[in-house]
């Protein structure tokens, strides 16, 4: 194997951290000694011990002598754990190849500059770009503070995300459904309309086929706070929250009606009389989030994309044509040009079954007030 390929099993442990591992990154690490693997390591869970020490672990006295292909640039600071460098030193570790710095501004290079300062062969830039795709929301986070923002719908051809009478399921395939219960996994938080909730009564948790998955906070805006006290969202046999955001006005007249332990009731901003979402967006980067997955409605999603706050957009096309009324993707006022047209880049396309999912980043530096 070559220093691309081991890297790439890195890569491939830090992904099993998935769900787990936030406000802390995915880091995978290997260790090879003669051309073989005799050491394999991920971070497990926020505050478990990191991928390195795993590493470290799992090599034992083999560690000697050998080389470290790790997916993020070790910690030479105590946080929750101590230093990998120094575990790295005491191993006899005589070379480490990292994929990309700690983006984290104030320990960029510490990690790379200690190992290098006590005479290890230090390399960095191996599948760099894999590693940041693969921690793109810890990136965010650390360096904004804000949580990375990815907005799912399923819509039919001519453009409906439900019918007329709200109807929605099934839009997209098992397969599409089985995706988004993975993007629900990967995500800290899952948002929602209350409008949804009124319609649909969803449950907004992860249902893997393998009976694993990590549910994600749910979070409801809802600016009057008139949700049903026995929706499902504030019912279900969850460890984690329900957050239930609307105006300080609505939250003294109603927030009795929610004293729950697993329900959290939080005043947020208004904008042209609804919640500001980038507000909102503030204060749940502030609860240590690092990811939200907005699934609807429409006008949230139009919200959401007018205020600029979307990081990625994953949108699965169903074969289907209601030829005729329906709930559109986004409601409210929309360009008048198509220049003003929210463009999205790094696209790519995906066959799930007969449907098609769009995946792309936004670019809002076009878009009029």
């Amino acid at each position: 194997m070559n220093r691309e390929e081991y890297m790439l099993e890195a890569l491939k442990l830090a992904q099993k951290g998935s769900g787990y591992t936030s406000p802390n990154p995915m880091v995978g690490a290997i260790i090879v000694k003669e051309n073989q693997i005799v050491g394999r390591g991920f971070h497990t869970a926020y505050g478990e011990a990191h991928a390195e020490i795993n590493a470290l672990a799992d090599a034992g006295e083999k560690a000697k002598g050998a080389t470290m292909y790790v997916t993020l640039e070790p910690c030479n600071h105590t946080g929750k754990t101590p230093p990998c460098t120094h575990a790295i030193i005491k191993a006899g570790i005589k070379a480490v190849f990292i994929a990309m710095p700690d983006p984290n501004p104030g320990v960029t290079g510490g990690g790379t500059k200690f190992l290098t300062e006590k005479g290890l062969e230090v390399h960095t830039g191996i599948l760099k770009e894999s590693a940041e795709a693969l921690n793109v929301a810890f990136i965010k986070f650390i360096t904004t503070g804000l949580p990375y923002v990815i907005v799912k719908y399923a819509m039919t051809l001519d453009g409906r995300i439900a019918t007329k009478t709200g109807d929605a399921r099934w839009i997209s395939n098992e397969y599409s459904r089985k995706f988004v219960h993975h993007l629900r996994n990967d995500c800290d938080a899952i948002l929602v309309g209350i409008g949804t909730v009124k319609k649909d009564n969803p449950s907004l948790t992860t249902r893997l086929d393998e009976g694993t998955g990590v549910d994600p906070t749910r979070i409801v805006v809802d600016t009057h706070l008139d949700i049903d006290p026995s929706a499902k969202v504030l019912t279900q046999e969850s460890k984690v929250k329900t957050i239930l955001a609307c105006t300080a006005e609505a939250a003294k007249k109603r927030e009795h009606l929610f004293e729950k332990e697993n329900v959290l009731v939080l005043p947020v901003p208004t904008k042209d009389n609804r919640i500001d979402l980038s507000e909102l967006m503030k204060v749940i980067g502030q609860m240590k989030m690092t990811s939200v997955l907005i699934e609807g409605g429409s006008r949230i999603l139009s919200s959401a994309l007018k205020q600029g706050i979307v990081d990625r957009v994953n949108c699965f096309i169903a074969p289907k044509l209601l030829g005729g009324d329906g709930y559109p993707v986004c409601q409210g006022d929309a360009p008048i040009n198509m220049d003003n047209a929210i463009q999205l880049n790094k696209t790519s396309a995906y066959l799930l079954g007969a449907d098609v999912m769009i995946q792309g980043e936004p670019q809002f530096n076009n878009i009029c007030d």
